[in-house]
């Protein structure tokens, strides 16, 4: 079984977050947007926070990223993106199921976005029993999705 481990991102991971996300999402974007280099560039340069970042390795080998945030009352899962090469092998599975796992144990909702092209990941996240909870963006081009946990039995 492959070893999924987690280690903070550093700046030095910028590059490799970059070329990741066009890998991982840019036919995705493409699709809604174009793919523009600068601005894609532009864009990650303002929104790369290593703090906030997680790169997720595979029998010690660098193939995605994941951002979440914790807020008081729900869990946002910001970002996951695994290289295609490694795709299909049930990483994202795992992660998700941990951060399901990790939003029961603390009786908090795990929230996420989707863009509505990205079908695959959209099944992937209904599989694990996230709902469509609405649709926002320029013609609605993003999926809320919601988990929320069973109430605990007293």
């Amino acid at each position: 079984m492959t070893v999924i481990g987690l280690r903070p991102a550093t700046q030095a991971d910028s590059e490799f977050c970059f070329r990741l996300h066009e890998a991982a999402l840019g036919e995705y974007v493409a699709a809604i947007w174009g793919w523009d280099e600068q601005d894609q560039r532009d864009h990650h340069a303002r929104v790369f926070d290593p703090g906030n970042t997680r790169i997720v390795t595979a029998d010690g080998v660098d193939v995605g990223m994941l951002s979440v945030d914790y807020h008081p009352t729900e869990i946002y899962l910001g970002r996951i993106e695994i290289d295609p090469a490694y795709q299909g092998r049930g990483i994202g599975t795992r992660l998700i199921t941990a951060l399901l796992d990790e939003a029961r144990r603390r009786g908090q909702d795990l929230l996420l976005d989707v863009l509505t092209v990205n079908r695959r990941a959209h099944a992937l996240y209904r599989r694990l029993g996230l709902k469509e909870v609405a649709r926002h963006g320029d013609g609605n081009i993003k999926i809320r999705m919601r988990y929320t946990p069973p109430a605990k039995r007293l």
